[in-house]
Formats: C-alpha cells, structure tokens, sequence
C-alpha cells in the first residue's frame, strides 16, 4: 500500500507555534496506530515536529494521522510490518520523498543510513523491564529486550561522533492492549496512560542525554508540560 500524505484540510497546513521543542523535526513512530506510538506521535506534534507514522493496520493509523493533523503536524501514513526488509525499505523510501530526511526514529532502527548521511538525528529503542528481570515465562520477550539494549549500547558506541545518538527507553506499566493481553488481571486503573510516559521521548528527540543510556520514562513522568 502506498505512503499517504496531507498537510491539514484542503491541503492547507494548519498554524502551529513555532517555538516548539521539535519545530522543524522529522520524527518516524513505528507502531504508532495505538498505545505508547501513538501518544509519541502526538506528543511530537505538540512540539513542533512533522510525522511519519507506521503501523501494520490501515484504519486505526488514519485516525492517529487525523489526531495529528488536528494540532497542525504534516503526516505521512505508511502501513507496513517492519518486519519485513521490503516494508522497511518502502518506509525508508516514503519518508525520504516527502520529508527528505529523518531526525528522530523512534522503535525501528533499520533506518540509520538517512540519519549517517545528514550527519544528526536520534534513535529511540522501546525496552521493557523483562529485559533486566527475570519473570517466569517471559523468556524469548525478555531476551530479545535485553538484546535490544545491548544492541543499543553497541551502536552508541560504534556511532560515537557521527552526530547520531541511540537510546533506550522503558516505559513502564501502561493501560494499553499488549499489556491487557499479556497481564489480563491488572487493574488498568492502577497503570499509567501512554500519554503520561512521552517526556522522555521528547526530551531525547530534542538533543538531550547522553546517547546509550536505557532511560525509565517513569522518570520524567512528573516534569512533563
């Protein structure tokens, strides 16, 4: 399916400030139809930032582009498995023709050439907590995110001073479907909303920290505006 794009109704771009801690930053959310993905993408909207976003399933990443498009945000919508190196490629392909850059990446890290290119930008891993302890029956989930930040950690290092930083991020218990399916008997009530755990994305999308760090979103729950 082919890359969508619109800058607001009638084609019109519509009025954002231009103080925002993202203005003039491309931002491609990979999984951005639904939960944390989402409020990411709305959070960089916010902020000034311009949006690719990514997901497998057409209609609900609509809506999230509408969302964005609502503050004033330029929206590409790319529906694909970024699974698939053929997918991966077309996102790539997508962004480049609309945007002709990415600064910020956000979940998919097959992205980095543009980045290498322009010499800046952010890659922002998710991580999770099963990637440091050992809870029975999450094995192959929390391999593959303690994979994921040391993966992280060997590209911050191999990319030290080319102008691109990767970062891990944990986001912590959130009310989001993955965690329902996952953890049917929590009370959603107790967690976190999605919305409340962007802080961290924004704050590293804007040039702060040091790259390789695993940050907790947690932390930058409370300085969120």
């Amino acid at each position: 399916m082919p890359a969508s794009f619109s800058c607001g109704d009638g084609g019109v771009e519509m009025t954002r400030g231009s103080d925002g801690r993202l203005a003039g930053t491309i931002a491609l959310v990979t999984g951005a139809s639904r939960g944390l993905g989402r409020a990411v993408a709305l959070a960089y909207a916010r902020e000034g930032a311009d949006l690719v976003l990514v997901a497998r399933r057409p209609e609900p990443l609509e809506q999230v582009r509408d969302e964005v498009q609502a503050v004033g945000a330029r929206a590409v919508v790319v529906t694909a498995d970024v699974g698939d190196p053929d997918d991966v490629e077309r996102v790539a392909a997508a962004a480049l023709t609309a945007f002709d850059r990415v600064d910020v990446l956000v979940n998919n890290a097959s992205e980095l050439g543009p980045m290498l290119a322009a010499g800046r930008g952010s890659v922002i891993n998710v991580s999770s907590d099963a990637g440091v302890v050992g809870y029975p029956g999450w094995g192959a989930y929390g391999v593959s995110k303690a994979g994921l930040d040391q993966m992280t950690r060997i590209w911050a290092s191999e990319l030290d001073g080319s102008g691109v930083r990767v970062n891990t991020v944990d986001p912590g218990d959130m009310a989001t479907e993955m965690h329902a399916a996952a953890l049917p008997d929590d009370d959603p009530a107790g967690l976190a909303r999605p919305e409340d755990r962007t802080e961290v994305f924004v704050r590293l999308a804007a040039g702060d920290g040091d790259s390789g760090e695993r940050l907790e979103a947690a932390q930058f729950a409370a300085a969120q505006t």
